[in-house]
């Protein structure tokens, strides 16, 4: 930003975490935005992964999942990502991780959070992919090549969960 966006001043300096302007003395703060992502078995223990229909990372694998809305919870956005992206209704979630993340977008930086849940859904007779991905596959979580999956933190997560399915198998 070059210009403050209360009085139009030029001076509107980055500093820290937060853009303040020298003129009117007005502060915008830049703070982590919410997105979700859910690690999803089938009953064969193979982990549910979508690809990316658009920009940005366009054909690389994630996690289905997406941006929190304002006013609404984590738990609500997963289950409306989910529906929405997979027509999968989630029947019970629990906590996992969340991971940093730089999300650029049209070359702007928007740094996220991203809450990780294991979700279990009702069947999954009626899955067609919809909304942003392009395709739905099933992966053996230690054959996931990580090669292929777009955002660090989707890495990071998918890491954290391969050790978890390993500590889980001993």
């Amino acid at each position: 930003m070059h210009f403050c966006p209360k009085c139009g001043g030029k001076s509107f300096p980055f500093e820290g975490k937060k853009f303040q302007c020298d003129s009117c003395d007005f502060t915008l703060y830049i703070n982590s935005s919410c997105a979700v992502a859910a690690l999803i078995l089938n009953e064969k223990g193979e982990l549910l992964l979508s690809r990316r229909k658009f920009a940005p990372l366009e054909g690389t694998l994630d996690l289905p999942g997406g941006f929190v809305d304002p006013m609404e919870s984590a738990e609500e956005a997963i289950r409306r990502e989910i529906k929405e992206e997979l027509n999968l209704e989630i029947i019970k979630l629990d906590f996992f991780c969340s991971v940093p993340n730089e999300y650029i977008f049209k070359g702007l930086s928007y740094y996220t959070t991203d809450i990780t849940f294991i979700c279990k859904v009702d069947s999954f007779t009626n899955m067609h992919v919809m909304d942003d991905i392009s395709e739905a596959l099933f992966i053996q979580p230690l054959e996931i090549d990580l090669k292929e999956v777009g955002a660090i933190s989707m890495k990071k997560i998918i890491q954290q969960f391969q050790q978890h399915y390993i500590t889980e198998l001993q």
